[in-house]
């Protein structure tokens, strides 16, 4: 799994108890998900259609740098599945845990779309073979 976003846990991430709210996570989870479907199926038209149980494992507090690490589990005809592990950057303790996140890429029109991809493809290596 790669971790590539981090995010530092400030006074409007956090919840009545001083610790990062719930939803704000989701959020950020959300939103690497997407950005993680867009890149691997080439398409900026890619919507959450399913998140499985999420396991708060642990909390983080005000001044946590955090890290979320996204990696492809299953590519269907329409769908990516992706894998979710939330942890902290300093203590690699998990915060959280989702086993299945499907996104789906969508046409022009909002309906899904094949994308004809089978395996995580990298960026760098999309452009060596423009070369």
């Amino acid at each position: 799994m790669n971790f590539h976003t981090r995010k530092w846990v400030k006074p409007e991430d956090l919840n009545p108890n001083a610790s990062l709210f719930g939803g704000r996570l989701l959020e950020w989870i959300d939103e690497e998900a997407a950005l993680y479907s867009i890149i691997q199926l080439e398409n900026p038209r890619c919507v959450t259609k399913y998140m499985s149980e999420i396991n708060f494992i642990s909390s983080a507090k005000q001044g946590d740098i955090i890290e979320i690490g996204i990696v492809a589990t299953h590519f269907g005809h329409t769908s990516l599945t992706l894998a979710c592990e939330v942890r902290n950057k300093m203590t690699r303790q998990t915060i959280i845990k989702i086993d299945k996140i499907v996104m789906v890429s969508l046409d022009e029109e909002g309906n899904p779309t094949p994308h004809g991809k089978t395996k995580i493809e990298y960026t760098r290596d999309r452009f060596e073979q423009k070369k």
